[in-house]
């Protein structure tokens, strides 16, 4: 790579991906311009690749196999010089028993219940009379999550993923997730943008049809305009995430909360803090360049909190916000 100013430092930074996706899944794809214009150098690479040790940050952006490679992926974390988002987030957020965490703190969540290998499987009576969701509490994009109509179905999936090893979550099928999850992406802690994400899992039974790569399930994503209920769960999950950890809010170079239901009860489904997809395709072209910017200075933000800015390196070029 060709730097225009060899002589001021540049940190190596890594955009991380997987084997299946060493440059992600495309949705990404105008992060690295967006980082050079603010002049910041990233490339890609698959986060087992070696020369990711090398990186002075590393950004995971598409790790979705981690599900399957999890002590040797969170070992991973903890060599890497500087991780992005830290290794105690990725940590707590990768199983998804951080809900337990969140709805003590009073955020208004999706009921769970978790069953460790081992553990005896006791489906709710409140899901018996109806739809089942039975998934793996560490699991990535819905792949292992089936929807059942029968307890007993659904008991033993859940007894089959203890059986692999899995601590397996089950939930009561919301039925306004016929109408999509809104994911709520956040930037250092700040509202950037959001997107519907509509139904993933198909009939009770049957598993979701995943993308070629079989990472993760496809999707079927739109711009949203959410109503501000729908953010104050999002402000309140970050918080009481950011508490739980010992950190803020702000530290959290992105977040994407998904969130189920309209203004009169909204509900957390999922807090992704690890790996999700931004949605940067659902914007148009403007505001796509426009929050792809804010990403690039909230990375350049991060930098100089890590001791890699100007404060500490010297510029990396003569630029204003």
């Amino acid at each position: 790579m060709k730097l225009a100013r060899p002589e001021v430092f540049h940190p190596r930074i890594v955009l991380a991906g997987c084997p299946a996706l060493p440059e992600g899944d495309g949705d990404d794809a105008g992060l690295v311009g967006a980082l050079r214009t603010r002049g910041l150098h990233a490339r890609w690479l698959s986060w087992d690749d070696p020369a990711t040790l090398e990186a002075d940050v590393v950004i995971l952006r598409a790790a979705w196999d981690y599900t399957e490679r999890l002590t040797e992926f969170l070992a991973w974390t903890r060599r890497v010089p500087r991780l992005l988002n830290s290794p105690d987030v990725v940590a707590w957020n990768t199983d998804k028993r951080y809900l337990a965490d969140l709805a003590v703190a009073g955020v208004p969540t999706v009921r769970s219940a978790f069953f460790a290998p081992g553990e005896t499987v006791a489906i709710p009576a409140a899901e018996v009379a109806g739809e089942i969701v039975v998934k793996p509490a560490v699991g990535a994009g819905s792949v292992g999550a089936m929807r059942f109509r029968d307890a007993d179905a659904a008991h033993a999936h859940a007894v089959a993923l203890q059986a692999d090893g899995r601590t397996a979550l089950v939930q009561p099928y919301d039925a306004r997730v016929a109408d999509g999850e809104t994911a709520l992406v956040f930037l250092r802690g700040e509202p950037s943008h959001a997107f519907t994400k509509g139904p993933m899992l198909p009939e009770p039974g049957q598993g979701p049809t995943l993308d070629p790569s079989g990472t993760y399930a496809e999707e079927r994503l739109q711009l949203a305009d959410p109503d501000d209920e729908l953010w104050e769960v999002g402000h309140a999950a970050l918080a009481a995430a950011a508490a739980h950890l010992g950190i803020r809010a702000t530290d959290l170079l992105y977040a994407r909360v998904d969130v189920l239901g309209g203004p009169d009860a909204p509900a957390l489904l999922e807090l992704e803090l690890v790996e999700p997809s931004l949605g940067w395709r659902q914007l148009d072209e403007p505001a796509r360049e426009r929050q792809q910017r804010r990403f690039a200075l909230a990375v350049e933000s991060a930098l100089d909190e890590l001791g890699l800015g100007p404060l500490a390196k010297g510029p990396f070029s003569q630029r204003r916000p």
